[in-house]
């Protein structure tokens, strides 16, 4: 039976299970690029969370710790976010991308079979974590193209279902010559920038959206920032590397099995 968002909230134990639940999603996520609407959603709609209860709130708490968590990325020295920087511009190509993926993803999303949208997420986000594994040793010339497609698909992603965002993004950064660590950042800061188109295009949106589950999923999330730089900071880029490739193929192979199974 699906969970009425209006009737959670009185209950302390639930609120403080979400507390929990997006605290790890969220320091997987920040720790790694990824991991946070991908592991999030699904597991809030077993919960019994319909995805238009959820979608928009995780966008909205990955709106407010995306950008704290990138910028938190930038004093830590993991990425670098200096007007005019290389890192900066990155974040702004992925952003500009956002405005088109997530108006149309939304648009979609409202309509689009459930079955349809999770089998395509699972499959991309496997195929990425593959490909990945597949180029582990190999180098790649940095390409404005790539980044330019792979903005476009992370933020169709992102408004479709709240999650897709970073193995996409992360994966496909490391693919295009850029490194590690300074690909988690990247995501993080982008990711915040993409997620608030996303709630307004929900807010305009005709479909009537209950954000209760917003203020739970900000503040777990926003608890994990600390420990996250901390993991980032102290991870070699070979080991940061190879548990992004891992993390994207169990996320991927992990959807497709919720699907069928």
């Amino acid at each position: 039976m699906e969970i009425i968002p209006g009737l959670w909230a009185f209950s302390v134990q639930l609120f403080i299970s979400v507390i929990v639940l997006a605290f790890l999603c969220k320091l997987l996520d920040s720790s790694l690029g990824m991991g946070y609407g991908t592991t999030l959603t699904p597991i809030l709609m077993i919960a019994g969370f319909g995805p238009l209860a959820i979608v928009p709130c995780i966008l909205l708490s990955d709106l407010i710790t995306g950008l704290t968590v990138g910028l938190a990325h930038h004093k830590a020295g993991n990425v670098n976010f200096k007007r005019g920087s290389f890192h900066l511009k990155i974040v702004l190509a992925l952003a500009a991308c956002s405005i088109i993926g997530v108006s149309v993803a939304v648009a979609v999303a409202i309509n689009i079979p459930k079955l349809w949208l999770k089998t395509y997420i699972g499959l991309l986000v496997l195929g990425v974590g593959i490909l990945m594994l597949l180029t582990f040793n190999k180098t790649y010339k940095f390409s404005w193209k790539k980044i330019t497609g792979l903005g476009l698909v992370a933020a169709f992603n992102k408004g479709m279902s709240g999650g897709g965002y970073g193995p996409v993004t992360t994966g496909g950064q490391i693919l295009s010559g850029i490194n590690g660590n300074n690909a988690v950042g990247i995501t993080s800061l982008s990711k915040g920038l993409t997620c608030a188109i996303g709630v307004l295009v929900f807010i305009v949106s005709p479909e009537v959206i209950n954000w209760n589950l917003a203020p739970p999923l900000i503040i777990g999330g926003m608890l994990s920032v600390p420990l996250s730089m901390f993991i980032v900071k102290n991870l070699r880029t070979k080991t940061l590397k190879i548990a992004i490739a891992s993390l994207t193929l169990i996320l991927g192979t992990f959807t497709l099995f919720k699907i069928f199974y």
